[in-house]
């Protein structure tokens, strides 16, 4: 990604960050000589209407509400290209996610800072607006002359309470993302955010849990009853939660002094909540728990039978031993991956795996050999960027590249090569960060495919893609990364071989 020189009537300095959707710039003013940040709508969504409104309803919020905990936007722009750009404060000191890196808050400062993000998602909810995707990075921090200013940042994803349901895509971010947001037709309203307000205090105020719904685990000196508010926040049904943010904050600030730290603030008005985070039964209701069974049993039993070993899962593998089924959307693909190339259309059989001598596909030093009927697109890796400032190396490969996304009926895999990623996590870390929350997760194996040592995991889910296979590897190039939906009877075999058609050109 080449730096551009000026944005507007900006000088810009230096990138400040990338996403899937944008890119953020530091720039100089230099009328009111003052640094700012210039968010430009990413040059891969430029032609998506749906996308461009987006980022310009965000700017358009920030710009309405104009408040001190909230980043403020000084202007918009559009550049030569047709792209918009939005002209905000500069947050100096970084992010929740960039200080986190660096070891855990102390307990009493953590606190604080819950009630402070609190306290900004507080004048969306009096505004009308739910933010739906609090999460580390979007907790900026900013310094005045009497101190420093927590800000609640990125609105992409907000809407106004009255447009919050019945067809809503699923937006969020998971781990953070309330259990309602994963269903379109599902009403989404100030609860969804006290959920992520409970689940930012959990990844503030608790050790990592090793999976999805297991007990809180306080870390030393955090009082009980601040514990027991972030069981009532992060609780699966939204009538058990805080209703809004406010009242979030107070049930906080009640359970962190002296006199509320007998749990009273924890509890609703018509009495404690329950079953928060024990069983699925509780959780879910008996229906859903039978359902968790049945595919615990028959889906593990289908990847087992297609699979030609298993190895140990649990502590020191990296990867969640198994996964709870609920009410919600199931074989959702993990972590967006398969939005994020640019894609072309084509069709073709699927049952056929890759053979000595077929058609090739590659992008950047990655190389796939193609199943018979089988094409590739893809530009690179959206949201992952080299040293040289330019996309990592990804492509997509199915029979219909444009279908595989959305459609489940549709087979494929994507495929890509991340030097970033290898220098921050190894291939089971990597795998651990994309769970298929909805699926039964089948014993994690390992097997030396073309010339790599892969991690595979494999997920049999109840609704959408029946099988998701997520596997990755590390060459001297970067973290190889691999999401496969084999076609039906496909198997580990067809994984296997598709593996094998992965070639890597050694840096250099």
């Amino acid at each position: 990604m080449t730096a551009p020189v000026r944005i507007g009537s900006y000088r810009i300095e230096r990138l400040l960050g990338a996403g899937s959707f944008a890119t953020v710039w530091l720039g100089h003013d230099p009328v009111l000589d003052s640094r700012v940040a210039v968010k430009v709508l990413a040059e891969n969504w430029s032609h998506d209407l749906r996308v461009r409104e987006r980022f310009l309803d965000e700017a358009r919020l920030l710009r309405r509400l104009d408040h001190e905990r909230l980043v403020r936007v000084h202007a918009v722009g559009e550049l030569p290209d047709g792209r918009p750009y939005a002209v905000l404060a500069w947050a100096d000191g970084g992010s929740l996610r960039d200080r986190l890196t660096t070891g855990p808050l102390p307990v009493t400062s953590a606190v604080d800072l819950l009630g402070e993000i609190a306290a900004g998602v507080a004048v969306l909810h009096r505004h009308g607006v739910v933010h739906r995707d609090l999460t580390p990075g979007n907790i900026l921090f900013r310094s005045t002359p009497t101190g420093e200013r927590v800000l609640v940042a990125d609105l992409g994803l907000a809407k106004a309470l009255a447009a919050a349901s019945g067809l809503t895509a699923r937006a969020g971010t998971p781990g953070y993302m309330a259990p309602e947001q994963d269903d379109p037709l599902a009403v989404v309203d100030t609860r969804a955010d006290v959920f992520g307000l409970g689940r930012l205090g959990v990844t503030l105020l608790c050790a990592p849990a090793g999976r999805p719904g297991a007990p809180l685990r306080p870390r030393p000196g955090v009082p009980p009853a601040v514990t027991a508010v972030l069981r009532r926040a992060t609780a699966p049904r939204p009538a058990d939660r805080y209703p809004d943010a406010a009242a979030f904050r107070a049930a906080l600030w009640a359970a962190a002094t002296p006199s509320g730290r007998n749990g009273a603030a924890a509890r609703r008005p018509d009495g404690p909540a329950s079953g928060l985070g024990e069983s699925v039964a509780t959780e879910y209701g008996s229906e859903d728990a039978a359902v968790t069974g049945r595919f615990r049993r028959d889906g593990a039993a289908l990847w087992r039978a297609e699979s030609d070993g298993g190895a140990p899962t649990g502590p020191g593998t990296g990867v969640p031993a198994g996964r709870r089924s609920g009410r919600r959307r199931a074989g959702l693909l993990g972590a967006g991956v398969l939005a994020l190339v640019a894609l072309g259309g084509a069709a073709g059989d699927a049952a056929t795996p890759p053979r000595p001598g077929a058609a090739t596909a590659g992008s950047g030093p990655v190389t796939v050999a193609l199943p018979a009927g089988w094409r590739a697109a893809g530009t690179g890796w959206a949201g992952q960027y080299g040293d040289d400032g330019d996309l990592e190396p990804a492509l997509v490969v199915s029979p219909d590249p444009a279908r595989w996304a959305v459609d489940p009926s549709v087979p494929g895999a994507f495929v890509g090569l991340s030097a970033s990623i290898a220098r921050r996590t190894g291939a089971e870390g990597f795998l651990a960060e994309r769970p298929h929350a909805d699926c039964v997760a089948a014993p994690v194996r390992r097997t030396r495919q073309g010339g790599v040592d892969w991690v595979v995991a494999g997920y049999a889910c109840p609704r959408g893609r029946p099988v998701i296979v997520e596997a990755a590897g590390t060459t001297p190039a970067g973290l190889l990364y691999a999401q496969v939906v084999p076609p039906p009877g496909g198997g580990s075999a067809f994984v296997d071989a598709l593996l094998a058609a992965v070639r890597v050109r050694p840096p250099g």
